[in-house]
């Protein structure tokens, strides 16, 4: 009871020294926006979820993960050997790795590729990495062609597409083309 007595008065107190209003989730809206910042950020293929990991077969059927670039910059290319726009988006996607690839950027060291083949055939795949000069290491493909693992995992329904990744494995824009891409990694570098 004397709990109960020291209670109100202290209940009463709060209620008059605060702008009280009803329903209560708006009277604290401050402390929900706060604890709103410590929320995990969701694993999903949208801009501002953290990119699903992709774990394939790379060129030499030994696997490579998207996980082990975390702390670069990671642009995701979904592609593919028998893809005509695909093959004519190549040379800006080439021209972007060797632009950034020793780039400084706000968070992260370094810029990466992840490219993901939807081909069927390994050796259609292999020939246009050498003929469009795709130099970076991270090649993977299960040639699945559509049924792809990464690209249903990252809902992709049509190609050329791709994802750019901060340091984090944050999602920050998809489907960049042309000059579209340089103009996104241009925002977080902070040298060339």
């Amino acid at each position: 009871m004397k709990k109960i007595k020291l209670f109100v008065p202290l209940l009463f107190a709060f209620v008059l020294t605060t702008n009280f209003t009803w329903p209560p989730e708006k009277q604290f809206w401050f402390l929900k926006a706060w604890f709103s910042e410590f929320q995990e950020t969701k694993v999903g293929a949208n801009v501002g979820d953290i990119a699903p990991n992709i774990e394939m077969a790379g060129v030499d059927g030994k696997m490579m993960s998207l996980k082990d670039l975390r702390g670069k910059v990671v642009l995701i290319d979904f592609w593919a050997s028998w893809c005509g726009p695909c093959r004519h988006e190549n040379p800006n996607v080439v021209e972007a790795y060797n632009k950034y690839k020793s780039a400084k950027f706000k968070e992260g060291k370094g810029f990466e590729i992840f490219s993901v083949s939807l081909d069927a055939y390994k050796e259609a795949w292999v020939k246009a990495i050498d003929q469009d000069k795709l130099d970076w290491k991270y090649h993977v493909c299960d040639f699945k062609k559509w049924s792809n693992d990464a690209a249903r995992l990252y809902k992709v329904n049509s190609i050329p597409t791709n994802v750019l990744i901060d340091a984090n494995g944050v999602i920050l824009a998809k489907n960049l083309r042309g000059m579209q891409l340089h103009t996104e990694i241009d925002k977080i570098v902070v040298k060339l």
